[in-house]
């Protein structure tokens, strides 16, 4: 690993920008060495806030992206709970990226089809990878330290075989998902998770502060070589003893 960054922001407001210029920094970095930026997704409060970030940038070119999800819930395009709708919505439909780099799920399938369907779509999407190498994952962390859908206690924790797991039995509804495991998530060139709000704060401390010996998916987040950030407000930062970097405003990373 690059190294990790905890980067505190007094509230989502300041956390916004920098997240979007991330986004961006790393999509100029990698078309200028690969041609494309692959992007991975996840849904939450992330959606409405780099949605509302990137169409506030001028000149956003996003014709050589591709996206994915690192899990999606299986449920229909329109149903407010699948997060490529929400995207499409808020995002997608705004911006210039083409039709075929937004690399969906067929909600149509059962839950294992529907898994290995898509990990079909990101072997074709990733030719001669037999782990898809993302550019840059912006992933979430809910109140229980479950992040993409890897929750507490669950067998997919300890998934190494696999790109792609179905989960039929989420602790969080809806309970049919489909998810990027581990190995998928900690060969990405970056991954940034954003964590904001005091509900955060306890589990958050344990995460970054426990070692190995967290219980909670979260701390599994380890990329193997590349960079790993952790873009938080105060309020979720309040327990935490570990040094943190505080940017003033305009700051990149």
């Amino acid at each position: 690993m690059a190294g990790r960054r905890v980067v505190v922001f007094p509230s989502s407001a300041e956390l916004g920008p920098v997240l979007a210029h991330l986004v961006t920094s790393r999509a100029e970095k990698a078309i200028a060495s690969h041609g494309r930026f692959a992007l991975g997704l996840s849904g939450g409060s992330l959606v409405s806030m780099l949605s509302k970030e990137l169409l506030a940038l001028p000149q956003l070119d996003c014709s050589k992206w591709v996206v994915g999800f690192c899990d999606e819930r299986l449920v229909s395009f329109t149903d407010p709970e699948s997060t490529y709708g929400l995207y499409k919505s808020q995002l997608f439909s705004k911006i210039n990226i083409p039709n075929s780099g937004i690399l969906t799920i067929d909600p149509s399938l059962p839950v294992t089809e529907c898994a290995e369907d898509y990990t079909r779509k990101l072997k074709e999407a990733f030719p001669g990878e037999d782990i898809p190498v993302f550019d840059l994952l912006l992933l979430g962390m809910g109140p229980d330290g479950h992040t993409c859908s890897l929750f507490p206690d669950h067998p997919l924790l300890e998934e190494t075989k696999i790109i792609v797991a179905p989960i039929s039995d989420s602790p969080k509804p809806p309970p049919q998902r489909v998810t990027m495991t581990f190995p998928v998530v900690n060969s990405a060139r970056c991954v940034a998770f954003v964590s904001t709000g005091g509900s955060k704060a306890t589990v958050l401390k344990d995460v970054l502060e426990g070692g190995k010996a967290s219980p909670y998916p979260a701390a599994r987040v380890v990329p193997t070589s590349g960079e790993l950030f952790w873009l938080i407000d105060d309020p979720a930062a309040a327990a935490l003893t570990v040094q943190v970097e505080r940017p003033g405003a305009g700051a990149k990373l």
